[in-house]
């Protein structure tokens, strides 16, 4: 990438990043904090940790629409200061509901195709996929940095004080995109049915399903995961950080292999399969597996590899297989359903706990990524 293409790719990065960072940070803590709102029960723990998924999904079209049409940067502040508002009202909250509302009003500012449309739009198409890539690994790297983080702020400062944290982190996302240009794709067109086919493609919706898959996979699986901490005498809440430290790093390097694999040696759709897989492995184990100390980090670093490999893999297969003027409607499907897998996640993965007990939720994403690996067969052989 040449040195203007670098500096664009991160500040894209920096503001996706730090917004999902603000949306991750009550995943390792919530589950077991929870208590401390009124009217809490499992199932709206999972849906307050799941809410922002449903706005999420249901917004991401009309913003990568409206982006297309108006320009990326006034969608990009206008959905920062929801967030914004978001984020105040889940402070402020004294019971679970206002908790899912704030939860709900975050995810309502979705702009993630937005910001994955502008990149598109001004990193050449032969760079594309190593700006995509790289934005997905800060995406997966905000998701580790919030497994640290969220324990540490959550003791020092509460659920109320990490909100607060969260409403300022929107802020310094606001910061960075006053340093990007006021542009709107060249290519304008109608809102049509025509355009919508172009968009629902076999290959773009078996995309969209495999995102839509993998964050249901990560909501469910940390509505169990603290809690499987604690319950097991591993760590404490406050501790929690202790694992993932290593995880994360083990993890890191254990993808970046696999990147390679996928894209230098052309072998997307092995490493895409393999990853799933990995995948699958690791949330039968948690089902079946006696858990201490040992057992759990070698199945959170394997559960780790696979999800960054993922994260990383999707963005650039995404862009790659949509048309350059139809980009931002069709990031908005693929965000949509990367979100709406989260709500799915929350609510089904809480629905599960609260019915049928917590190592249950295991039993159901495995079943997932097990239909998921048959979907994928189907993907397309890379050109040699």
């Amino acid at each position: 990438m040449t040195k203007l293409e670098r500096g664009f790719a991160l500040k894209i990065s920096l503001i996706m990043a730090t917004r999902m960072l603000g949306l991750f940070m009550i995943f390792p803590i919530f589950s077991v904090y929870a208590n401390h709102y009124e009217s809490v029960t499992p199932f709206y723990i999972g849906l307050a940790i799941g809410a922002y998924g449903l706005t999420q999904a249901f917004f991401q079209i009309p913003f990568g629409y409206l982006s297309d049409k108006y320009g990326r940067k006034p969608l990009l502040i206008f959905g920062l200061i929801i967030f914004f508002i978001g984020s105040v009202v889940a402070a402020n909250a004294t019971d679970i509901y206002q908790v899912v509302a704030g939860r709900a009003l975050q995810g309502a500012g979705a702009i993630s195709a937005v910001l994955m449309a502008f990149l598109a739009d001004y990193v050449s198409e032969e760079e594309r996929p190593k700006a995509n890539a790289f934005v997905g690994v800060q995406i997966g790297m905000a998701f580790m940095l919030a497994l640290l983080l969220g324990p540490i702020i959550g003791h020092q400062f509460g659920i109320s004080g990490m909100f607060w944290i969260i409403a300022g982190l929107s802020i310094v996302a606001l910061v960075v995109v006053t340093t990007l240009p006021h542009a709107k794709p060249i290519k304008q067109y109608k809102l049509s049915i025509d355009n919508f086919k172009k968009i629902l493609t076999t290959d773009l919706l078996r995309l969209d399903f495999s995102i839509f898959a993998l964050h249901l996979i990560l909501t469910s699986s940390f509505i169990a995961i603290p809690i499987f901490l604690v319950d097991n005498n591993i760590l404490s809440i406050q501790d929690n950080w202790k694992i993932y430290l290593p995880v994360i790093v083990i993890s890191f390097l254990g993808m970046i292999p696999m990147i390679i694999v996928a894209t230098k040696f052309q072998k997307t759709k092995t490493v895409f399969l393999l990853s799933i897989f990995i995948l699958a492995f690791s949330q039968i184990l948690f089902y079946k597996s006696a858990l201490n100390y040992t057992t759990f980090f070698v199945i959170l670093t394997l559960f780790f590899v696979a999800f960054n490999a993922l994260e990383a893999l999707l963005p650039s297969l995404i862009a790659k297989t949509a048309s350059s003027d139809k980009r931002g409607l069709a990031m908005g499907f693929y965000s949509s359903s990367q979100f709406f897998g989260a709500f799915v996640g929350g609510v089904i993965g809480g629905w599960i706990y609260n019915n049928f007990g917590l190592n249950s939720v295991f039993l159901f994403t495995t079943f997932t990524a097990i239909i998921w690996w048959l979907i994928a067969l189907s993907m397309r052989t890379e050109k040699h």
